[in-house]
Parts: C-alpha cells; sequence; structure tokens
C-alpha cells in the first residue's frame, strides 16, 4: 500500500512506516494546498495529515473515486477534517488521542503560571535591558496557589490538567462539560451547571474542549464579561473556540486580567492587537512539542494505518 505523509517527522516514525509501506514523504512543513490534498486523495491508499491540511467538503467533492480509503491524523484534533464528508467519500479518520494529553495539560500549566506571575512581560523587561533591580512593588501577578481553577471540558486534557492544579497548587477545582463525568481521583472537584456561573466564580480559566461546530466561539464577549477582572483566560484546545476579536475588546477594556494563548483563531496568523499587549502570553502551538510526545503520536498514527491495512477496526477511528 501506498502511504502520503504531508509533513516530516521523528525518525522513527518514518522507520515503522517506511517497514509496512510504500512512503511518499513530503519535505515541506507549510499545510498542503488543496491541488496537494487532492492529489494525495487520488494516488495513495493512506493519507497521513496533521494540523492545517484542511481536508474540507469541497476537497472531497472535487475526488469521486479517490484512491485513498483513510486519512491517519497525526493529532488528537481532527476539526481540520470534514469527517462526514470523508465518511461520505469512503474514507475512515483516525487520531491520536492519549499520547497528547500530558504534554498538552503541562502547556496549560505553562501558561497560567506565566499569566498569572508576568513571567513573559518580565523575561521582555530584562531581554530590553529597562531591568533596575528588585523592589517590592515590581511585576506584582497573581499567586495561584489556593485559587479557583474553572475548567471548560473535562476529558482527558482536562482531567490531566485538573489533578496538577489540585494536588500541586491546592487550587480549588471546577468544571463545566456537556459529558457527566465520574472523577473519583479529583474527589474536591466541582461540576457546575451552568458555564456563566462559573465564569464568574473562578480566578483562572483553561479551555480543554475539542473544537466542533457547537464549541466554535463558546467564549465570546458574554462569557468573557462573565469573568472576574483579575482573572486570566488560557487556551490550549483550538483557536476557533475563543472569538479573538471579543478577547481583544475585553483585554482593551480591562474586563479580564490577561491571557494565555497556544492556539489562535486563524492560525498562524494571531492578532497584532494581542502580539502589542503586555499581559497576553503568547506560544507558537507549543502543547504537544515534544519530541517523545510526538514520536508516540506518528507512531499512533502508523498503528491505525496497519490496522487498517490488514482490514482490522481501527485502534483511534472517529
Amino acid at each position: 500500500m501506498k502511504l502520503f505523509v504531508s509533513r516530516p517527522l521523528p525518525d522513527p516514525v518514518l522507520q515503522a512506516a517506511r517497514a509496512e509501506f510504500d512512503v511518499t514523504l513530503r519535505a515541506s512543513n507549510a499545510p498542503l494546498s488543496r491541488a496537494e490534498m487532492i492529489e494525495a486523495l487520488m494516488g495513495y491508499d493512506i493519507v497521513l495529515p496533521t494540523l492545517g491540511d484542511l481536508f474540507k467538503a469541497d476537497v472531497f467533492n472535487a475526488c469521486p473515486t479517490p484512491r485513498a480509503r483513510l486519512l491517519a491524523n497525526f493529532g488528537v484534533g481532527y476539526n481540520h477534517i470534514d469527517v462526514d464528508a470523508a465518511r461520505a467519500a469512503g474514507i475512515q479518520v483516525s487520531n491520536t488521542p492519549g499520547a497528547v494529553t500530558d504534554a498538552t495539560a503541562d502547556i496549560a500549566l505553562t501558561l497560567m503560571l506565566m499569566s498569572a506571575r508576568r513571567a513573559g512581560e518580565g523575561e521582555r523587561m530584562l531581554r530590553a535591558g529597562r531591568w533596575r533591580g528588585w523592589h517590592p512593588t515590581q511585576l506584582l501577578g497573581l499567586h495561584l496557589s489556593g485559587k479557583r481553577l474553572g475548567i471548560i471540558g473535562m476529558g482527558r486534557i482536562g482531567q490531566a490538567i485538573a489533578r496538577r492544579a489540585q494536588f500541586g497548587f491546592g487550587m480549588a477545582v471546577h468544571y463545566f462539560t456537556r459529558t457527566p463525568r465520574s472523577l473519583p481521583d479529583l474527589p474536591g472537584a466541582t461540576a457546575e451547571s451552568d458555564l456563566h456561573t462559573m465564569l464568574g466564580a473562578v480566578d483562572m480559566v483553561v479551555i480543554a474542549v475539542p473544537a466542533s461546530p457547537q464549541t466554535h466561539h463558546l467564549i465570546g464577549a458574554p462569557e468573557l464579561a462573565a469573568m472576574q477582572p483579575h482573572a486570566h483566560l488560557v487556551n490550549i484546545a483550538r483557536g476557533d473556540i475563543v472569538d479573538e476579536a471579543a478577547l481583544v475588546a475585553a483585554l482593551d477594556a480591562g474586563r479580564i486580567a490577561g491571557a494565555g494563548l497556544d492556539v489562535y483563531e486563524f492560525e498562524p496568523k494571531v492578532p497584532q492587537a494581542l502580539i502589542a499587549r503586555e499581559n497576553v502570553v503568547l506560544l507558537p502551538h507549543l502543547g504537544t512539542a515534544a519530541l517523545e510526545v510526538r514520536t508516540q503520536m506518528g507512531l499512533m498514527a502508523v498503528e491505525n494505518a496497519i490496522a487498517f491495512k490488514r482490514g482490522e477496526d481501527l485502534p483511534n477511528g472517529v
């Protein structure tokens, strides 16, 4: 079987793929163009895409008889793939859950700390040669220990964030989710039935829901207005869950104290209004950026491809 890999991946992943497939590796790290996506669907049995490779309905419509029968997505998020359109074209879709959980939760805590403690602002001050030494009222931020954390979404990543916050920082965890959860290892976590009520009660908000039509702009002007003025917003999920224009407006008006972002609504474009703000921490989508994590993700994608090749159920079908 012929396998098309859309971006360079860690060597162990490519070795595992080449042991089972006739592999074509695209050298570019840029997202696939529409023409490249159509060519991949028509010329290969399996395509291994990732974030930014926009396999939308029009791409599948342009391939009435695709050769490809599996999109083995590299990543847990698959909002860049129109799964219904893929299925209608006879193409299965898989992803890589589990492999990303701890690394993404770690980035959430990184952003929580950086935003609350003004770490990015302090580093910029020092690097610019503007630091004149310690004094008692310099860069006073929010102390996280013992504060209230609100988590939107309580799947694998949300729970991993909650454990770090509750047991590492003694934070009181509140969460909002559409799926009821039994959380025996988080005895202090409180489920909230109303998103706005939770937003108004916590000091730090972390978004950990998957991107979907239902979660698009889940956090907009009304939700930001419900937050406390000293509270911070962190997004490690997908950019379009937050209405970026509303976030800029809320920051400009002082309705929230700050934000930490690893993802963006129109990624890789980041609004200049966010870049210019001192109270916003901006990371270049580092959620899973650790070699062992990216390797595990790639091997999981290859395992899905191998299962397909063997006629077995996909380990991580979506």
